[in-house]
């Protein structure tokens, strides 16, 4: 990761910092408190096989990694992430939608809060308020070794109790 400055119309090198694994899109990182905190997949074939799993990383000013937590939600990817203050809304997926609340106050300890697992995925957040997170994405029926895709899901996610994250209500929006 290359960190840059901007500063009256002038840009300037800052430093870089090294991090495992691959990001998603642009809602895998996020700046708070002179942190920068990244969500990554780590996707790698050995000679046992084809291991997957998922990592938090907070850097600080220096680009030095200063928490982590790594193998979140092994043999899945992350499909969406939601940076939100002191926490991280991440979901993961290979049959079904693991849905998780991450606490980032500590940058020097992460740590997974709570988790929900409901069919699908969502591979868009979006905040509604503080105790409410909007997921987009798609329905699936567990078919033994994969998963089947369905319709459109949008799904509203109840975050007040961070331990135990629930699934208020969904609908699914057409078939497969």
């Amino acid at each position: 990761i290359q960190k840059i400055g901007i500063s009256n119309g002038r840009i300037t090198y800052k430093d870089k910092g090294y991090v495992e694994g691959q990001l998603l899109n642009q809602f895998s990182m996020d700046e708070n408190n002179g942190f920068l905190r990244v969500a990554t997949t780590t996707d790698e074939w050995t000679h046992g096989g084809h291991i997957q799993y998922n990592n938090v990383f907070v850097l600080d000013k220096n680009m030095g990694i200063v928490g982590k937590i790594t193998g979140i939600a092994k043999n899945e990817k992350i499909y969406s992430t939601r940076f939100m203050g002191d926490r991280l809304y991440m979901v993961t997926f290979k049959k079904v939608d693991p849905f998780f609340v991450i606490d980032l106050s500590d940058p020097k300890n992460p740590e997974v809060l709570g988790e929900l697992k409901i069919p699908g995925y969502s591979d868009y957040l979006h905040p509604y308020n503080e105790n409410y997170i909007i997921g987009i994405g798609k329905d699936a029926i567990d078919n033994g070794d994969f998963a089947l895709f369905q319709g459109v899901k949008v799904a509203l996610f109840d975050v007040r109790d961070v331990n135990n994250p629930k699934l208020v209500d969904s609908i699914v929006i057409g078939d497969r």
